[in-house]
């Protein structure tokens, strides 16, 4: 096993990378190391169910005044906040085009709404009025919209693909399909049988008195130990990023099962990626989806990398090439010229 000596590397490479997209926030412009290009970031703001959400517009450089191009929303996981990982992604996908799209779901991060709350039902309307927001912008070809989500967000832009028919194109990076059964795989009996035992008390407790119980986003998660260092290594210095969320987080988790309406979204194509050792969201679990869905699908395996490895390095590098390729075929950045002359 050889994760230990890559831990540490991946460690320094998450803390310098978020530490450094952390302090860049306040600014409007930065640099594209990747490939020397000015890309544009914007402070913008939204309303889901009555909830002000904050993000980031990602433009890319290059933009024609008056011209539209693809739009693309991503979404973050479990516990994350969008200055944790996605504005890396978001400035690949700018780079190759698109008008990007990062936000805090309610309660998450500047987001309005009760706080820390993972509602999955409740995120996927967050994600819908993304859509609507980005629709409506001038940069934006309103027809022309996809979905990029990783961990607990690949399951989340599943089910809003699947009921959503403005999703034109579909990523999702080690994602969850069944709730229950990612939660029971990641644990043995006996801490499957007490985290249940805990969930059904606090079930009750939040009957009685409306508030659910805060614990270690540990005792929920259960990272493995590779995913517990990098994890903390890449929250350490977002402010936003919690190191508790409330039991309630089961109930919710459980009842949650994407792989139930992944086939609606075809004939819209959706992109599976995973890795084969990843042992925080089983490949297994992007298994199911990717059989139960409709064509055109893919499905890329990393190999030889973990749950945290694809936002960083070879890893991030891999997942950003499948997923920028397979947007380009579905969904290219600029409406192919063709297309263009018949709407005219």
């Amino acid at each position: 096993m050889r994760w230990s000596r890559s831990s540490r590397v991946l460690q320094r490479r998450f803390a310098r990378r978020v530490s450094l997209v952390y302090k860049c926030q306040s600014k409007s412009w930065f640099q594209n190391s990747g490939q020397g290009q000015t890309l544009m970031t914007q402070a913008v703001s939204f309303y889901s169910e009555g909830f002000k959400l904050s993000g980031d517009l990602y433009l890319p450089a290059k933009l024609g005044k008056a011209e539209k191009r693809a739009g693309i929303v991503l979404c973050h996981g479990y516990t994350g906040v969008r200055n944790l990982y996605l504005p890396e992604i978001a400035r690949h996908f700018s780079a190759a085009g698109y008008v990007v799209l990062t936000f805090d779901y309610k309660g998450w991060g500047d987001s309005e709404g009760p706080k820390s709350r993972l509602a999955p039902h409740s995120r996927v309307a967050d994600v819908q009025a993304a859509l609507t927001f980005l629709a409506e912008r001038a940069e934006v070809e309103p027809g022309r919209l996809g979905l990029y989500g990783t961990s607990y967000g690949g399951a989340t832009v599943v089910w809003v693909a699947a009921i959503d028919s403005r999703v034109k194109c579909v990523v999702s990076v080690v994602g969850i399909g069944n709730g229950a059964r990612w939660m029971r795989s990641v644990r043995r009996p006996d801490e499957y049988h007490d985290l249940m035992r805990r969930s059904a008390a606090d079930r009750v407790a939040r009957m009685r008195t409306g508030k659910s119980e805060f614990v270690n986003r540990d005792d929920v998660l259960l990272p493995d130990r590779e995913s517990a260092q990098l994890s903390a290594a890449a929250r350490r210095n977002v402010a936003a990023a919690v190191s508790e969320i409330p039991l309630e987080f089961v109930d919710d988790t459980l009842n949650f099962n994407p792989e139930w309406v992944v086939d609606k979204i075809a004939p819209r194509p959706i992109l599976f990626i995973t890795t084969d050792d990843d042992r925080l969201v089983p490949p297994q679990e992007t298994d199911a989806m990717y059989a139960r869905a409709g064509e055109p699908k893919k499905l890329v395996v990393l190999k030889g990398y973990g749950h945290y490895h694809v936002y960083a390095g070879e890893a991030l590098r891999q997942v950003m090439d499948a997923s920028i390729s397979w947007c380009q075929l579905h969904l290219p950045a600029k409406q192919p010229r063709a297309a263009r002359t018949r709407k005219a």
